[in-house]
């Protein structure tokens, strides 16, 4: 047989061995192996995976590994050697940890869940799992909605889960220690004791058709960190053996968006907005840069330039960084909130802006309380800074988008063009990029009710731009509708999709995230199998009708996104939160500052 080194490209994704890596040989009574259901180059890049990772290796008597999804030259591999999959640090077969837990970042790594479970040897369905086999947990965002992949996992975390995952694993180690673990006791226990957790066994629902006539009975609670400056935070990370997607240091600056933008998922999962002293945001840049020795720093958040702290920060880190030749990293900018000097520390490459809509009045629709000086003014001072090249990214499929909105996506598109002429300091031409992607109605938005696009509308959208940004030498991008339309199953959709999901992995779809490997016909064939009606999970609904993720309590009422909703079609806005508290339903719980607010729904 041949080598591992003649047969597999970057064998360095299968065998860990970073810098960084915490103590494996430990003693330990529980063992834990971390997932991402996508390639090393994705899921090194996980932040929430990070943090968990650091966290449990800190904790006495306790082992994290990791493990990635292997491409098909390491499939074939270990298939010809019949090797099990195994971990990365200590070569352990999945299939012998005390839990194996992976992190549900996007609807499309589903498939790949599969193709793990069944590389590991444990069986995919959880009903098919005795006490011989590892508890199969999921968390992550995708956990708002665990009901298309409800049969495959023996119980899901629902939040930020830096607390009560301490006391679950200690939980866990008294029960194992003291009399052994019985796998449906346990899962008992952790239902009733955990507000957070949810054991789909435990818990029925009845469908019609693809409609949900009654949901699970649990309601579960997303745990939510209420304090960034004391919640577990590792300040060093791994240092991997290879490029991967975001290869430099990142520091969490808080958590939480207050925008309140209507498509926008992420703003309402993870309200609300909490977030570091500036101190503590440089204590923590100043440890992650020296001890991984990464010259490229990242301040990460849903909206990087509303951080508070923010110029505070750059008044230090500057000169740090400065000093040590780091370059400074600012994703997530807001046109609203951008100044000019926040541009000091990126590279003058490419700046990357969201107006998501080509008119006033769709951006009012949907929140997203940017107005055209905004857009304008925030270029002319990037223009200023020396920047030659800038991406904008917009949404196709908006609810009550018209072609009008579509053309003034053109229009801004022209606009900025001659705006580079007038305030240009560069000698470089403009390299300006326009990106569209295709709205998705995602659980817990104001938009949870409305239809997904169709083709006809999505497509003759995608050939204007695309016609008329070549007309005026701008690059033009959008993303493939099968996808989107996947997605939109995916995160819309209830019980009834569960089993077609595995029938579309056993057909071949696996790395359907990655454009190359999509292929949407072994889904159409599961969907046509199992009698899935795609056009009802993706079509409007009535706003009193049961939703499949009801069970499911973010914190915000469902009423507030009912008063959303109706505002969003007569084009009124809501203000951020932090000009003042709308009345969502997170303060009655004590979560945010202002705990006065009244509902305004």
């Amino acid at each position: 047989m041949t080598k591992l080194t003649d047969s597999v490209a970057k064998p360095y994704r299968y065998f860990g061995g970073e810098y960084n890596t915490p103590d494996m040989a430990k003693q330990c009574d529980v063992r834990f192996c971390m997932c991402v259901a996508d390639g090393y180059e994705v899921g090194m890049s996980n932040l929430g995976v990070r943090i968990l990772y650091f966290l449990f290796n800190s904790l006495d008597g306790v082992v994290c590994e990791r493990c990635y999804a292997p491409f098909d030259d390491y499939e074939r591999y270990l298939k010809q050697r019949e090797l099990p999959l195994c971990s990365l640090e200590t070569q352990t077969p999945l299939a012998s940890f005390d839990f194996v837990g992976f992190s549900m970042g996007y609807e499309m790594c589903y498939s790949n869940v599969f193709y793990m479970l069944e590389l590991a040897g444990i069986p995919v369905c959880a009903a098919d799992r005795g006490d011989e086999f590892p508890f199969i947990v999921g968390g992550g965002p995708c956990t708002v909605n665990p009901e298309p992949m409800y049969k495959y996992f023996d119980f899901f975390f629902v939040g930020e889960g830096e607390t009560p995952w301490k006391e679950i694993i200690e939980d866990y180690r008294k029960q194992k220690t003291q009399y052994g673990v019985k796998k449906a006791d346990f899962l008992r226990y952790v239902d009733e004791h955990y507000e957070c957790i949810y054991v789909p066994s435990l818990h029925s629902a009845v469908y019609d058709g693809d409609r949900a006539v009654t949901i699970p009975d649990k309601r579960v609670w997303r745990n939510i960190e209420s304090d960034m400056n004391t919640v577990f935070t590792p300040h060093t990370q791994l240092v991997p053996s290879m490029e991967i997607v975001h290869d430099r240091a990142v520091a969490e600056l808080f958590r939480g968006c207050a925008n309140g933008c209507r498509f926008c998922q992420a703003g309402f999962i993870y309200r609300p907005v909490r977030e570091r002293t500036a101190d503590n945001a440089f204590e923590l840049c100043k440890d992650l840069l020296e001890s991984t020795g990464y010259d490229e720093l990242s301040l990460n958040s849903l909206s990087t330039s509303d951080y508070s702290g923010l110029q505070a920060l750059l008044d230090k880190l500057f000169p740090y960084a400065d000093a040590r030749h780091v370059q400074l990293n600012l994703p997530s900018l807001r046109l609203d909130s951008f100044k000019g000097q926040m541009a000091r520390g990126n590279r003058k490459s490419s700046l990357t802006f969201a107006p998501e809509a080509g008119t006033q009045r769709l951006r009012d629709v949907i929140n997203k309380n940017i107005t055209e000086d905004n857009i304008f003014d925030t270029l002319a001072e990037a223009f200023a800074e020396g920047y030659s090249s800038v991406k904008l990214y917009f949404m196709l499929g908006l609810p009550t988008e018209t072609m009008e909105d579509v053309e003034g996506i053109y229009s801004i598109a022209c606009r900025v063009k001659a705006l580079y002429k007038q305030k240009r300091v560069s000698a470089k031409p403009l390299r300006l990029y326009v990106s569209t992607s295709t709205f998705i109605p995602k659980p817990f938005t104001p938009f949870q009710w409305c239809a997904f696009a169709s083709r006809e509308d999505i497509e003759a959208k995608q050939k204007y731009l695309a016609d008329s940004c070549k007309k005026i030498g701008v690059e033009f991008s959008y993303n493939n509708y099968d996808g989107s339309l996947l997605e939109a199953v995916l995160a819309r959709g209830g019980r009834s999709v569960a089993d077609a999901l595995y029938f579309a992995y056993k057909d071949g779809a696996r790395f359907d995230a990655w454009g190359e490997r999509f292929d949407f016909e072994h889904y159409r064939k599961a969907f046509d199998r199992c009698g899935v009606d795609v056009n009802a999970i993706v079509g409007e609904r009535s706003t009193d009708e049961p939703l499949p993720w009801d069970f499911v309590n973010i914190g915000v009422a469902k009423e507030y996104f009912q008063s959303e909703y109706r505002k969003a079609l007569n084009a009124q806005t809501t203000p951020s939160c932090n000009k003042r508290c709308n009345g969502c339903g997170l303060a009655k719980y004590g979560y945010c500052k202002d705990t006065h607010g009244n509902a305004s729904y």
